[in-house]
């Protein structure tokens, strides 16, 4: 049994979520996110909360049960709240602007790092070694700051590179004398 999908998804005022054809729509005050619903299990809008029960027995059913679950709560989440992701950039002349739907990172390389923001993601930089990357889906969120990140991952040495905030570096001593 899923500890997690056993749980109905309360459905806070202001925010409407209905489904079509396999597709569960929510709308809130930021927006409106739909997502396609998986065939192993089945969703059901009751009154202010949403349900999800597996169909059958089967491992792979009540695998999809716990995911879907969280992935609808992740979507009313998003349409009321919205997801932040913070980066903070650690090195000498390292440094990140954002100029519109572009940013622009300088991270010791030969050229800058031109990156484009896609759709429905903000991206602001408070200072030029933090970047806030905020929008109403997780997904997106998430792999933009995981590409982001990507081009100067931290190491272990001295600590440089891109690290989300409150991210443990593990920093190693070096050589001994």
């Amino acid at each position: 049994m899923s500890r997690i999908g056993k749980k109905p998804v309360a459905i806070p005022g202001g925010v409407t979520a209905q489904i079509d054809n396999g597709v569960l729509s929510v709308k809130g005050p930021k927006g409106t996110l739909t997502m396609g619903l998986s065939n192993l299990v089945t969703t059901s809008v009751e009154g202010e909360t949403i349900a999800v029960q597996p169909i059958g027995n089967s491992k792979t059913s009540r695998s999809h049960w716990g995911l879907q679950r969280t992935l609808v709560s992740n979507l009313i989440e998003g349409v009321v709240n919205g997801f932040t992701k913070v980066l903070e950039i650690k090195g000498v002349g390292y440094r990140a602007a954002s100029q519109g739907k572009t940013l622009k990172l300088q991270l010791g390389y030969s050229h800058d790092v031109d990156i484009d923001v896609p759709e429905g993601i903000e991206v602001k930089t408070p200072d030029n070694t933090t970047v806030e990357i905020s929008g109403i889906d997780k997904q997106k969120v998430g792999q933009l700051a995981a590409e982001i990140r990507r081009w100067r991952k931290p190491e272990p040495y001295k600590g440089k590179g891109i690290r989300y905030r409150g991210e443990f570096v593990f920093r190693k001593e070096g050589k001994k004398k």
